[in-house]
């Protein structure tokens, strides 16, 4: 497949996955289970760019809850078990599975920010203006 055999790609999904920083891929970009370090302990990369927000819980809802509740459906259906069977099956797997995809998708969003330079359209002045520091934009000021 072309899209795992581009080094771009397999550079972020690599850090994502294994929650390296983007810069070097020797250090942890966490600093807690979801919480991102202030810099990379190895290479010194500011993470203050990173903006993953909501990003993490959508995948872990979309890639990783909707299959599950696959199976909570289909053991309802093929078997009907008592309520108790799905407190034992169902929830584990849901919980464990989305809070468990959580890091890597967020690791997966700061890596892909970084390594693709992004910013939100036309905001990086007002970023700037609210971080304190001088905006980096090619065309001029966006803050009208």
């Amino acid at each position: 497949m072309a899209l795992l055999d581009n080094p771009k790609f397999r550079w972020i999904y690599d850090c994502g996955r294994k929650g390296l920083c983007p810069r070097c891929g020797k250090a942890s970009m966490f600093d807690g289970w979801l919480r991102l370090a202030k810099r990379c302990p190895s290479c010194g990369l500011d993470f203050s760019f990173a903006r993953a927000d909501d990003g993490p819980a959508f995948f872990a809802l979309c890639l990783t809850a909707f299959p599950l509740t696959f199976f909570a459906v289909w053991l309802e259906v093929a078997y009907s078990p008592p309520w108790w069977v799905h407190l034992v099956t169902s929830v584990p797997i849901l919980a464990i599975g989305c809070l468990g995809s959580l890091r890597p998708f967020k690791g997966w969003l700061v890596a892909s920010q970084y390594v693709n330079k992004a910013t939100e359209a036309g905001t990086e002045g007002l970023w700037a203006k609210m971080e304190g520091r001088d905006a980096d934009i090619p065309g001029g000021d966006d803050t009208r």
